[in-house]
């Protein structure tokens, strides 16, 4: 039944195709077939019922729901930690080897594929979707964390007393490890995967496909459900979780800026309003929605960029940005692969699970949301540009932010007498916006540019989420809708206004907490899925080769002037 990546897939099902513009209509006439063909009945009904099921246990049982998802995360973490360790160095290490190996040639699609969307689109849509909104409410946060709380016991002072050198540029390189590489490498293990086997092989856009050479079309059977369940699932909670989070920033913003009172009912009114814009770019589609608004904000926060570093202080930034990622390259190797006994260094070991090992779980349950998205744009380019695209260049667009504005941050907590450390996540960037030497007037209007700086990011993350819930519940059809797709966007909204309003924030804890669980059966499935596509990449003829040279004889003759494809 493995082996090979042809079979009994419904033909109706495959994307070898150029991707089509999204946007179709159903008419009340048409929502009936729809239903019957392009939904997957078992996605849909199991995912439904797990959403309604946590969001009814997140209103009536909110402590004990926590008090489980975290036992669940820390059990995890402590027992099985190692996993997502070797699990995302290795992903790390198969996304560098890709990149320099003859497979960075293959295309994720026809050979005389091209790309859909430009290389600026392209940048803006992956990283707004797969980082920007996290960058944005950690960049000054997790920094401060880091000096205030550090990995290593030697750089641990009493409460009030100066910080040892080097744990400003420890605290930064470590916010760098988080947010780098390995992040990204794991959303291109799967995304990697899908793009190969749906644009190349002509196979759904779903995580099954990628276990199509290991068990063949059964992986299309309730393997493959489960696979997809847990994608929902993740792709659902974690979005809901993040628009949580960033609502209570916005209201912290516009409560520092305006004075606008920080309770249920504006935030209600946020949610409700961002979900709104939401459905409008699931209107619009891909091209004139999530592209149009990945661009726009792109700029807006690269404006934000370059504003706070020119304000701020600027040589303590670079020496920090060069310094911390220097100490995060030379530490590459030995961090990657750190999980301390906790009989030999308990504070070592007690850090790494809350921080590392929570990271490398969060990623990879987040990873069957950005890497559908991420091949979903990416049909057309090499593997290798899909990994310099994917991989690199998020990572200096990281290392400038946290630089930036966690540089700046970590100035002013150790020689301005901020106390950002007192504050809650979600007021420290707002805080190190008042800290800068400008007027009240100016300060507010660069408070206002990062309220929309954050917005936007979770427009955008909404949009997309909504697009690859859609795929997985129609059972891997890019043939997108915008009924289905304005469906899961409300519905994501709807998740996060019941749980933040009723659950409080303990219900966006205990959620992130559920969602975190997931990424350790997904670790495993991620693991297969970059096996297939190892054995099919293996099967690929070589430049020149024997196999090339004689499906190039099979085709029939092309007319002058025409390139064979």
């Amino acid at each position: 039944m493995g082996g090979t990546v042809t079979g009994s897939v419904p033909p109706s099902r495959g994307v070898r195709a150029p991707p089509g513009r999204e946007g179709a209509t159903i008419s009340p006439s048409s929502l009936r077939e729809y239903v019957r063909e392009h939904t997957n009945p078992m996605v849909f009904g199991v995912s439904a019922l797990v959403i309604i099921a946590f969001v009814t246990i997140g209103i009536v049982a909110t402590d004990a729901m926590l008090d489980a998802a975290t036992a669940t995360r820390d059990w995890i973490g402590e027992k099985l930690g190692w996993i997502y360790v070797l699990a995302t160095a290795f992903f790390l290490v198969l996304a560098i080897f890709l990149m320099f190996s003859r497979f960075g040639k293959i295309r994720l699609g026809p050979d005389d594929s091209r790309p859909e969307f430009g290389t600026l689109p392209w940048f803006a849509m992956l990283f707004t979707t797969g980082m920007g909104i996290g960058l944005v409410f950690w960049g000054v946060s997790e920094p401060i964390h880091h000096l205030n709380a550090p990995r290593s016991a030697d750089l641990t002072v009493p409460e009030g007393a100066p910080f040892p050198p080097g744990a400003a540029s420890e605290a930064l390189a470590l916010s760098y490890f988080h947010w780098g590489l390995h992040p990204w490498a794991i959303y291109i293990a799967l995304g990697l995967s899908l793009g190969y086997f749906a644009f190349r092989k002509g196979l759904p856009l779903r995580p099954a496909s990628a276990l199509h050479p290991l068990i063949g079309d059964r992986a299309f059977g309730w393997p493959g459900n489960i696979v997809d369940i847990l994608a929902v699932f993740g792709t659902i909670f974690g979005l809901a979780t993040s628009l949580g989070l960033g609502t209570l920033q916005i209201n912290g913003g516009l409560n520092h800026v305006f004075g606008i009172p920080n309770n249920a009912t504006v935030q209600s009114i946020l949610i409700i309003a961002i979900t709104a814009v939401a459905l409008l770019s699931v209107v619009a589609g891909i091209d004139k929605g999530i592209r149009r608004l990945s661009v726009i904000n792109l700029w807006l926060a690269f404006l934000l960029l370059v504003v706070v570093f020119a304000l701020g202080p600027k040589l303590w930034i670079i020496s920090m940005m060069t310094t911390s990622a220097g100490e995060y390259l030379s530490n590459l190797v030995s961090w990657s692969l750190a999980f301390p006994s906790p009989r030999v260094d308990p504070q070592a070991f007690e850090w790494t699970t809350t921080w590392s090992i929570f990271y490398w779980g969060w990623w990879i349950s987040w990873a069957p949301f950005v890497g559908i998205f991420l091949a979903r744009i990416s049909y057309g380019r090499t593997i290798r540009e899909f990994v310099v695209g994917a991989l690199f260049a998020p990572v200096v667009v990281s290392i400038l932010w946290f630089g930036v504005f966690g540089g700046s941050g970590l100035y002013y907590e150790m020689f301005g007498g901020a106390d950002l450390n007192s504050l809650g996540e979600e007021d420290r960037s707002f805080r190190l916006l008042e800290l800068l030497p400008v007027g009240p007037v100016f300060g507010g209007v660069i408070a206002v540019l990062l309220i929309i700086v954050v917005a936007v990011f979770f427009v955008t993350s909404s949009d997309s989420g909504s697009l690859v819930v859609d795929m997985l519940a129609s059972g891997g059809s890019i043939k997108q809708f915008k009924l289905p797709r304005a469906f899961w966007a409300a519905s994501e909204g709807a998740v996060t206004l019941i749980l933040l309003v009723l659950g409080g924030a303990n219900a966006l804890a205990a959620l992130q907490a559920a969602s975190v669980v997931t990424g350790l059966p997904f670790a495993i499935i991620l693991l297969f899925m970059v096996w297939g596509l190892g054995k099919a990449l293996a099967s690929e003829p070589r430049p020149g080769g024997p196999k090339e040279k004689r499906a190039e004889d099979r085709r029939p003759p092309t007319r002058p002037g025409r390139t064979r494809g």
